[in-house]
């Protein structure tokens, strides 16, 4: 564990007041930077009269800015907010990463870690910062960590325990640029030997490839030939029944193939017993936005999704969502070949309903397979499903693009899907 006596820290959201703060801690002198505040010319000046043995960064500054090409230049070690926190943890570490699923991994992996009777605790990109955990919860056992590919970027000595990559899907090319390079980013949460690499079976020989014999001890997850394989509601290992995933959230080949196996793996790691892990998932409560299930009205049944940013999100919910669905999606796209999912979209669906910047590309894209209109808001959209439905079908938000030009994030967008969800409830319970 690397100790400094004076750093720099970019950016002051929650991360970097967090590095902050543990860095005060230790009695480092810190000097703090935010683009609402200071420009170009005032790092470049505080680079020239100081000599700071580390530079921490927040997730938001891709490695092209202009702050972190400067740093460089000084030849100031750049670290993660991440790295600095799991770096004065003193347990284990979980470490989990993937385009989709992350959240929900994580949070499973925790809960299951406190039912048998470690002390567990959630950081990272799921909202609180590595930093905060470890000054919060200094005697914890396990650390379970949420990983982005920002922070990613700037790791060099990280290093978990038992690391888990679920997927690459495209996501976050406009920071990355390909899909080559997205993938080895996430590949460095494979660095420095953990003791175990969890990843998908398909993804081992590139990702061999990528860390160029760096990591060993690969397990793998999947539904065909993988170490841990889902199949019919459970997971086995070899011929060994290791998890049984029936009756749970995970039993669909979507989330079973993918969190189910690789969360099985991840409690044979950690040495927690199959009954615990169970229980866990038998009592997991689905993250809000999340493929999230309000209720039903009228026979019909609701489901808000609006964390699905990406395109393989939209698909990973249409696929567990079965079929007569009135999809609502739209917003910014963040890819634009949406011709994959016309198949799955003529086989569940009976309508679509677009909204925002990208409804006109999408409608271009499948409204010869499926049939589609363009509303403009979630409001229009959610009224015209709700007026379409019929018993035993499902309305399901699951916009497959960020939200940015009409909502702040994807909770707002899902927190106004509620809200029309909940105004309708009231309006039938007022009409009995």
């Amino acid at each position: 564990m690397k100790k400094y006596s004076t750093a720099l820290v970019l950016g002051y959201g929650r991360s970097g007041r967090a590095a902050e703060r543990l860095l005060c801690s230790e009695g480092v002198t810190v000097s703090v930077l935010t683009e609402e505040r200071d420009g170009l010319s005032e790092l470049l000046d505080i680079l020239a009269r100081t000599d700071f043995d580390v530079c921490i960064v927040s997730p938001g500054f891709a490695l092209t800015h202009p702050w972190l090409c400067a740093v460089r230049e000084s030849g100031i070690p750049l670290r993660s907010e991440l790295e600095l926190g799991g770096s004065r943890h003193r347990g284990k570490t979980v470490a989990v990463t993937g385009s989709n699923g992350k959240s929900t991994a994580v949070k499973w992996i925790a809960e299951m870690l406190q039912v048998a009777g470690q002390k567990a605790a959630i950081g990272g990109n799921y909202g609180i910062p590595a930093c905060e955990v470890v000054l919060d919860h200094p005697d914890l056992d396990w650390l379970v960590l949420e990983v982005s590919s920002f922070q990613l970027e700037t790791v060099h000595d990280f290093r978990a325990e038992v690391a888990v990559l679920l997927n690459v899907l495209p996501n976050h090319l406009n920071r990355h640029g390909t899909m080559e390079i997205y993938r080895r980013t996430k590949a460095r949460i494979f660095n420095n030997s953990p003791e175990a690499c969890l990843a998908p079976e398909d993804l081992l020989p590139q990702l061999q490839a990528d860390l160029g014999g760096a990591a060993e001890n690969w397990i793998t997850f999947g539904t065909t030939n993988a170490d841990y394989r889902y199949k019919d509601g459970r997971v086995f290992h070899e011929s060994e029944l290791v998890l049984d995933l029936r009756g749970t959230l995970f039993e669909n080949p979507i989330l079973g193939g993918c969190t189910g196996a690789a969360v099985a793996a991840v409690a044979v790691a950690c040495g927690v017993p199959r009954d615990v892990a169970e229980a866990a998932a038998r009592d997991f409560n689905p993250l809000p936005h999340r493929l999230q299930r309000l209720g039903e009205i009228g026979g019909v049944k609701y489901v808000n999704d609006s964390k699905a940013t990406n395109l393989a999100a939209l698909f990973a919910a249409m696929e567990a969502c079965g079929n007569r669905i009135h999809l609502i999606a739209g917003g910014v796209p963040k890819e634009s070949d949406f011709t994959f999912l016309k198949e799955v979209l003529a086989e569940r669906t009976r309508s679509i309903y677009l909204v925002g910047q990208v409804s006109r590309a999408m409608y271009e894209a499948w409204n010869g397979v499926c049939s589609c209109v363009e509303l403009g808001t979630l409001e229009t959209a959610f009224k015209a499903a709700q007026s379409a439905a019929k018993p035993g079908e499902t309305i399901l938000l699951s916009p497959g693009c960020a939200s940015f030009d009409q909502f702040l994030s994807f909770e707002e967008r899902g927190e106004g899907f509620m809200a029309l969800f909940q105004k309708s409830v009231r309006r039938q319970e007022n009409s009995l």
